[in-house]
């Protein structure tokens, strides 16, 4: 069986695991581009239905219809023209029909996967919690792109990481060694907090500002974090994303020449936070921060 060499063999494990993350990175291309497209279309529709309750449902397009294609000639792409970043470097970095060029980002989200897929199964070892890590991290690489691109943290993905988190912590403790031990007590509040945290934040800033400060989506990932992490890592995971994301918006602002105003999203650097928090955990809060200490 394939699960024995995997248990006994912590290079071939990792081995394994960065080529499982190649493949699951490149489906996660796909479902960074198709998700917002089906909330678009199934929010077009909905409007439709408002002003013809019998009008006929766009065609199929979802993760699995229509087979991927080239966006400029449409030609489809084949299983060889779609091996993770082999298939990129070995066709010129170009469409094989029109050669119109291929974003460096198909491959580079492929390979960032690989790479943490890989981390983690040298952190985790070979068990359930690298399995559930994992997860957590290409859940993360979705949402991260996903808000990078649009500013929209799809409930497609933030509720089904939520609920997977809550889950999780069933099975005390879920973590390793470094990671922050959670209990379904620690996880429920985590949630909750996580939400109610941002939320409140977003109704003060509207309130004295008149103005949008985040989306609702923050606040159901950041509820997504406090499930997988608990209560305690919130602080931390909130204080780094803050952190990071005013470094990154002083630097926009300066290189593209735009005013306060401009909008950036807040989702990648929370994600970047939580999966920092999933891999150091108490490390962070006991060595560096000496807040919720485990005797």
């Amino acid at each position: 069986m394939i699960l024995e060499p995997l248990a006994a063999y912590p290079a071939f494990f990792i081995g394994f695991t960065v080529v499982l993350g190649l493949l699951i990175g490149s489906f996660l291309n796909v479902v960074i581009y198709r998700v917002p497209v089906m909330m678009d279309n199934a929010l077009r529709y909905e409007c439709t239905l408002l002003a013809n309750p019998n009008a006929w449902p766009p065609p199929p397009f979802n993760l699995m219809v229509p087979r991927s294609a080239c966006p400029a000639c449409k030609a489809p792409i084949t299983a060889l023209q779609n091996i993770p970043v082999v298939s990129w470097l070995a066709l010129g970095r170009k469409c094989a029909n029109c050669r119109t060029p291929i974003s460096a980002r198909y491959p580079l989200v492929e390979a960032a996967t690989g790479i943490l897929s890989g981390f983690i199964a040298w952190h985790y070892g070979y068990g359930g919690t690298a399995l559930a890590a994992l997860a957590f991290t290409w859940f993360l690489i979705a949402l991260t792109m996903i808000d990078f691109d649009t500013q929209y943290l799809p409930d497609q993905l933030t509720y089904p990481l939520l609920w997977l988190g809550l889950i999780g912590s069933l099975w005390h403790p879920v973590w390793g060694d470094g990671a922050a031990p959670v209990t379904p007590r620690d996880s429920i509040i985590g949630a909750a907090a996580g939400y109610l945290s941002l939320w409140s934040v977003y109704w003060a800033f509207k309130l004295i500002t008149g103005k949008e400060g985040m989306g609702y989506g923050d606040f159901k990932l950041f509820a997504a974090l406090g499930a997988w992490m608990g209560w305690m890592m919130l602080l931390p995971i909130i204080v780094f994303a803050s952190g990071v994301g005013a470094i990154f918006g002083v630097v926009i602002m300066i290189r593209q020449r735009k005013g306060k105003d401009t909008q950036i999203a807040f989702g990648p650097f929370l994600a970047i936070a939580g999966w920092f928090a999933l891999v150091c955990g108490n490390a962070v809060v006991e060595r560096y921060l000496g807040l919720f200490a485990r005797g």
